[in-house]
């Protein structure tokens, strides 16, 4: 299933941790023209999912945003996404921006609340408050999104373990479908790896008893509300990616990316591209598959690759034997319990 994601890098205000490609800056019109541009240059594929990411999209006009969503529709002939995301930020949110957002085919919204407590929420930098998210969310359902993720983010400096609570808990009583959760990494990140691990564990046993299910390291659904754009990147399916900093990929060893510089993408859209040689391509298929609680189906591994992968047996063994991993006749995946220290099981089965 391929998918279409536009990056929209601008911010009103740049956030204490991000390393995300953005600019505090509102000279959006030259840049809208420019990704119309792009737009209409592509025609390599149907994608199925459409995805405005950032940055920040609902800072734009609401007008701007549906001119891009309409171009891509005509570009690629596509009537209706199968899903359509747009990114927001709660002090965006008014009812007429929600009103136009749905009207222009978004289905799935994604906010950024990262926290419920507003002293967290000012060391963030953030625009809004813990009662704007809440107040947000329910502007958004007013308007008929039936389907919103919420962004939340654990294991920082200062984050102690009844204010974790405390932010799940309200971000539970809004009962969104969807929740994401990622770990504060930087020189924000908190040194103390026993508490983050804890934070994790509770994060992963308070939604599973809400009854959301976690298919990814940082992401939780109600059931049959899982992202499908993002679940797509995990499977490698192809997808382009328009603006500035914005990579695509071909489905299998070709990608290809934008420069991450608004006045250069602007100007004349320089960008690079890389093929990935064969244990590239392996290893990126492990390190993608293992980050989903589905794991490595072997049967989508080549000959080649499960050759290097059988280099790894007694890795595997031990692994599977110390409850890191579970190993079945056709599959390899990370036990719930393990995905924290994720990274370093993926690392240990690359090739030497």
């Amino acid at each position: 299933m391929a998918g279409l994601y536009v990056h929209f890098p601008f911010c009103a205000a740049k956030c204490s941790y991000c390393d995300f490609y953005a600019r505090v800056r509102k000279d959006w019109k030259p840049y809208v023209e420019a990704l119309l541009r792009e737009i209409s240059d592509n025609d390599v594929l149907v994608p199925a999912t459409l995805y405005f990411g950032g940055g920040t999209p609902s800072l734009l006009p609401a007008g701007e945003l549906a001119r891009v969503a309409e171009a891509a529709q005509t570009a690629f002939g596509v009537q209706a996404f199968d899903e359509f995301t747009v990114e927001v930020n709660p002090d965006d949110v008014t009812p007429e921006k929600a009103a136009a957002w749905r009207a222009m085919g978004a289905t799935r919204i994604s906010m950024g609340v990262q926290s419920f407590d507003d002293n967290h929420l000012r060391w963030m930098r953030r625009r809004h408050t813990a009662a704007q998210a809440e107040e947000a969310f329910g502007t958004l359902r007013q308007a008929g999104f039936g389907n919103l993720s919420l962004d939340l983010i654990f294991g920082f400096t200062g984050l102690d373990d009844a204010d974790w609570m405390q932010s799940l808990d309200r971000a539970l009583a809004l009962r969104p479908e969807h929740i994401s959760c990622y770990q504060m990494t930087g020189r924000w990140a908190d040194p103390d790896e026993a508490r983050c691990r804890r934070q994790y564990a509770q994060l992963q046993q308070r939604l599973a008893a809400a009854g959301y299910r976690q298919y990814e390291i940082s992401n939780f659904a109600l059931p049959g509300h899982e992202s499908r754009h993002n679940s797509a990147y995990w499977t490698r399916a192809p997808y382009l990616g328009i603006g500035a900093g914005a990579h695509s990929f071909d489905g299998d060893r070709t990608r290809r990316w934008n420069t991450p510089d608004i006045d250069a993408y602007v100007a004349t859209r320089p960008g690079g591209m890389e093929t990935l040689s064969d244990r590239e391509v392996y290893e990126e298929k492990l390190m993608l598959a293992l980050r989903t609680v589905r794991g490595l189906t072997l049967s989508t591994l080549t000959q080649a690759e499960r050759a290097m992968l059988a280099q790894k047996e007694p890795v595997l063994e031990q692994l599977s034997k110390t409850g890191k991993l579970m190993v079945t006749a056709d599959s390899v995946r990370i036990p719930a319990g393990e995905l924290f220290v994720s990274d370093g099981i993926i690392r240990s089965l690359f090739p030497d």
